[in-house]
């Protein structure tokens, strides 16, 4: 089986590090955070790819750019669920810098990404 379309979109590549990067990283979240904070971030992470995945399959740009912009909000959250579980410290102070490194560079290219499906485009 090939690779998928969008999984040649260094957008989607980057995101679907993070995801796996976060979900390694939950693996040593409280187990009474099960389904509370580990689910909640490791949620928004992976809608991140998932979005892009789903936009792809879709038949038309501004389609895309409307699931690329989803993406674009989880990121946010699970930006935010970082810095929260650095605050009660479930996440080291290094694994949230890369990890915030890595979802500030996912959040450059899919900004990029969504600016170039502009609907004004075919």
């Amino acid at each position: 089986m090939g690779e998928a379309g969008y999984e040649k979109l260094l957008a989607w590549q980057k995101a679907d590090e993070l995801a796996y990067q976060i979900y390694m990283a939950t693996n040593a979240f409280p187990k009474e955070e099960l389904y509370g904070m580990t689910s909640q971030i490791r949620r928004a992470a992976l809608s991140v790819p998932t979005n892009i995945a789903e936009g792809y399959a879709r038949q038309g740009k501004k389609e895309f750019r409307q699931f690329v912009n989803i993406a674009l909000g989880s990121l946010a959250e699970a930006k935010y669920l970082l810095g929260f579980s650095l605050r009660l410290k479930y996440l080291k102070p290094e694994a949230h810098k890369s990890l915030y490194g890595t979802a500030e560079e996912v959040g450059r290219l899919l900004w990029k990404f969504y600016r170039s499906l502009s609907s004004d485009r075919k």
